[in-house]
């Protein structure tokens, strides 16, 4: 039995009542209606009453004693507006044959319905019009209820009231026929309307009107807008109308932007003075926390009141309060003229210390006559004083927030003239010693300059010489071993058999007719048994859906339901079932369960269990920070043990990364994804799977020898898998991090151009360092699986064993990793600016694409690349960065230029 897929769609309907746009309505008619009768002695038009008494235009036909009758309506033209469908609401009444004396038996009940498309009004109408040839049919129609005499008052009794549909319609208007073949009746009334869905706002988004499709099941998409105020949270933004004119199946949404709030459901109210709110999403303005304030509407954060400042580590929703002002400061040094001092850097200085101010004046004369002196370091020369004379110096330091308050008062004194030449008379043979020592200094920096350069320049050449040959086979079954490193077949069955006892996979691909295997390993889902609810994204067939699934005997679950999209051909179908073929060999708490598969009705589907939580990866980026070592350690511990049952079935998955990984509301995480039809195609728009050496490759997880030779093992999986563990523990970030995303300016067709340079940093040994706050345990264990030799690699067993070890003894997982002081260059030098090359900060934020936020920068005060080394998110909130991928991106590249830094001898002296 085939059911379409409307049937199927038993989802949430947005509550809205549909609308009726009507074209003609002859209830409203003041005058003759003017249809067209034929023969003359056929349909007759008369004024009557309704059941309501209401005046009303009629006709009727009644010549049921005739035999042979024909008898056809015709209406005036009708426009249909644009109109895909149309509707016909009929009131009518019919006269019960058999209460007619004498009638003979050619009387009749019934009558037929047609319409006829035109682009414009028929001018003439031959006998030849009203042949049934020209119409097209639309029903037969019956009365539920026909009457058998007429009361006293001479009203009609028992109204029928039928509606019908008719299209696709594609001319400018129709007309309507009504033929009568030997009935007693009266057509009260003809109303033409078409439905459409009305104008709603739903999740934040306005949808306009929209005329229902040309098909009863039909989906008409709505695109939606954000409301003002408003921003997109997940695109596309759309609605479906259905062919009842109701809204159904939403997706995407839009949520109140910062410093605006939800209200009345679908509204985005500015936050009143004296309130914000930080952050977009459906969270509501919060009051100013103490000792700050907002003066106008729509704040996202409530700036300090004079006197009060915010530390690096303050979040918005955090009261303000008074800096710790610098507590002290030191004399260094002092000569006639001037002095030097020096201070600690106050303890809590509620931001980025911009620089200080200091401000002097001679203790006999009045504080008005203070001199002020900036410094961008927490040491000051203070020059142009008096000989022998006593200053009063006050410090305080200035962050993005403001300044602090001045330390207490201190007295330093300049050297009389005798003083000065008393101190010279002492330091005279220090300063003739060390002048000697002097020149050996400079000619050793020059010998170590000569031979650091060269060395540079040949490691710099070494970097960009290609070494890569690239090789090419055909697909592998994964019942092959790989015996290239075997001295005999004999000896190494344990490296690529499973365990005894074991089932081993079998390539769907291998069987003559793929269907057999799908019948072998999937089970047949009767499609009644399934209940489609929510679009939830796009596959690489056709929609995936959330729905529930009832098996006989068994409790309703939620499951995944992946569909093939009509119009496919044979191999689209052969590759999308495969995915089914393989999951339903697979039976492990850590690898996504197959539910059952639907292929004697259209759509084909898929049927998985459903995991709330989705892909890992941005699961993960929407919890940045929220979880423990030990919680993503389980995650990575779930999902080697689900790669070790997949090795030890001698399945390869060539496609292991977090993206894949599937995490439930326990979060237990599943892998997933095993439509291995990706590698047999070339062309593809998502950067991922591009690569210039052809293919569909995902370069940034693939180990080298599958990149190089297309050998792909259980040890090029373990490559995969160190990736993942490196996702996991920067919470999603991207390997070799976010500079091939559009928004760093390289585009899709530039990703092949970046994933060379990541093939080439990994031929010249570079890896990634270890994630922020990663334990030294886990980027090690990161680095064994990525061991150039394959066979040195751990095996999923090794990983499941070292992990359990790692939860059994947390101490384990204290030490945390360090980035090299000086990390391999090829991948840096070749795409990531330099921060030495830079003079200024200007220059900095126009090479990372972030030129915008000049102003924002330098008039806060982060001047120099110094200072920007030191941001945090927080700072670049206070200045106007607001965006979180902006954020995101500027701190990234921060963060890189910390590790240049700390690499530059100029920059550390």
């Amino acid at each position: 039995m085939t059911v379409d897929l409307f049937a199927l769609l038993c989802v949430l309907v947005i509550t809205s009542s549909a609308m009726e746009e009507t074209v003609m309505d002859t209830r409203v008619a003041t005058a003759e209606l003017g249809w067209t009768a034929y023969p003359n002695s056929g349909w007759e038009e008369v004024s009557g009453y309704d059941e309501n008494l209401n005046t009303i235009r009629t006709y009727q036909v009644c010549n049921v004693f005739e035999p042979s009758q024909n008898n056809w309506l015709l209406t005036t033209f009708i426009d249909r507006r644009g109109a895909q469908r149309i509707y016909v609401e009929i009131r009518f009444t019919v006269r019960d044959c058999s209460s007619i004396p004498n009638v003979p038996g050619s009387c009749k009940e019934t009558f037929n319905l047609y319409y006829y498309e035109s682009d414009a009004v028929i001018a003439t109408k031959g006998t030849a019009f009203w042949m049934e040839a020209p119409y097209l049919k639309v029903d037969t129609i019956a009365a539920d209820e026909s009457f058998s005499q007429v009361d006293f008052g001479g009203r009609l009794m028992k109204v029928n009231t039928e509606v019908r549909s008719f299209g696709p319609l594609s001319k400018n208007g129709f007309y309507l026929a009504f033929q009568d073949y030997g009935a007693c009746m009266s057509l009260l009334s003809v109303r033409v309307f078409y439905k459409k869905c009305p104008s709603v706002v739903q999740n934040f988004a306005i949808f306009p009107e929209t005329m229902t499709g040309a098909e009863s099941t039909s989906l008409v998409i709505a695109r939606g807008i954000c409301i003002p105020n408003s921003e997109e949270v997940d695109v596309p933004i759309k609605l479906y109308c259905n062919g009842d004119g109701e809204w159904m199946v939403p997706i995407g949404s839009c949520t109140c932007k910062a410093g605006f709030e939800p209200d009345n459901g679908n509204v985005c109210r500015a936050c009143p003075p004296g309130t914000f709110k930080s952050t977009q999403g459906p969270g509501l303005c919060l009051q100013c926390p103490p000792n700050s304030r907002s003066t106008a509407e729509a704040a996202t954060i409530c700036v300090c009141r004079n006197g009060y400042y915010r530390g690096d580590a303050d979040q918005p929703d955090e009261p303000c309060t008074t800096p710790s002002i610098v507590p002290i400061m030191h004399q260094i040094s002092s000569t006639m003229n001037s002095f030097t001092l020096s201070w600690p850097q106050p303890e809590q200085p509620n931001g980025i210390i911009l620089d200080y101010e200091l401000r002097y004046y001679e203790k006999d004369h009045a504080e008005i006559n203070s001199t002020i002196l900036r410094s961008q370091t927490n040491t000051a020369r203070v020059e142009g004083l008096r000989p022998g004379t006593v200053y009063v110096v006050q410090v305080r330091a200035r962050t993005v927030a403001g300044f602090g308050k001045y330390s207490s008062k201190m007295c330093f004194q300049t050297l009389t003239d005798d003083d000065f030449k008393s101190e010279l008379r002492e330091q005279l043979p220090l300063i003739a010693g060390s002048a000697a020592a002097g020149v050996v200094f400079i000619v050793s920096l020059i010998a170590i300059s000569i031979v650091c350069s060269r060395k540079r320049a040949y490691t710099k050449e070494a970097v960009y010489s290609d070494k890569l040959q690239h090789y090419s086979t055909g697909r592998e079954l994964s019942l092959r071993a790989d015996m290239s490193n075997c001295p005999s077949p004999l000896g190494c069955p344990t490296h690529f058999s499973g365990s005894p006892g074991m089932k081993i996979y079998i390539d769907p691909f291998t069987y003559e007719d793929p269907n057999e295997a799908v019948r072998e390993f999937a089970k047949e889902i009767d499609v009644s048994t399934v209940k489609i609810e929510e679009v939830i994204g796009a596959g690489e067939f056709g929609e995936v859906y959330k729905g529930r699934l009832k098996l006989p005997g068994k409790r309703e679950i939620y499951v995944a339901i992946k569909t093939l999209k009509a119009g496919y051909v044979d191999k689209q179908r052969r590759d999308f079932l495969a995915e089914a073929s393989i999951m339903g060999q697979f039976d492990h708490p850590n690898i996504i369960r197959l539910e059952g598969v639907v292929t004697k009705s259209r759509p084909v589907m898929i049927v998985t269990e459903f995991m709330e939580n989705g892909a890992l990866d941005s699961f993960l980026r929407q919890n940045d920070g929220q979880f423990t070592v030990i919680q993503l350690v389980g995650m990575m511990r779930g999902i080697s043990a689900g790669m070790k049952y997949l090795s030890e079935m001698n399945y390869v998955h060539r496609d292991l990364a977090a993206r894949n990984i599937l995490v439930n509301s326990n979060l237990v995480c599943k892998v997933s994804d095993f439509g291995l039809s990706r590698y047999l195609q070339d062309d593809t728009s998502d950067p991922s799977y591009t690569s210039s050496l052809g293919g569909k490759i995902p370069v940034r997880w693939t180990a080298p020898e599958a990149i190089a030779y297309r050998k792909f093992t259980s040890a090029s999986d373990v490559w995969s898998y160190g990736i993942v563990m490196w996702e996991v523990m920067s919470f999603g970030e991207r390997p070799y991090w976010d500079m091939s995303n559009q928004d760093q300016g390289v585009t899709t067709e530039d990703a092949p151009f970046f994933q060379e340079f990541v093939i080439n940093a990994i031929e010249q040994d570079y890896r990634l360092p270890p994630p922020m706050d990663c334990p030294s345990a886990l980027h090690q264990l990161m680095l064994d699986c990525w061991q150039k030799d394959r066979n040195v690699r751990p095996r999923f067993a090794d990983i499941v064993s070292t992990l359990d070890k790692m939860i059994r003894n947390p101490t384990s997982l204290k030490a945390v990793a360090n980035i090299p002081a000086v990390p391999s260059q090829p991948l840096l030098d070749r795409s990531i600016p330099d921060f030495n090359t830079f003079s200024s900060v200007e220059d900095w934020l126009g090479a990372i694409k972030m030129s915008q936020y000049r102003d924002n920068f330098l008039n806060s005060g982060f001047t120099s690349l110094q200072l920007v080394a030191q941001m945090t998110s927080e700072d670049l909130l206070r200045i106007g960065v607001t965006l979180a991928g902006h954020q995101k991106k500027i701190l990234s590249n921060i963060q890189i230029m910390r590790v240049q830094m700390s690499q530059s001898p100029t920059t550390m002296a």
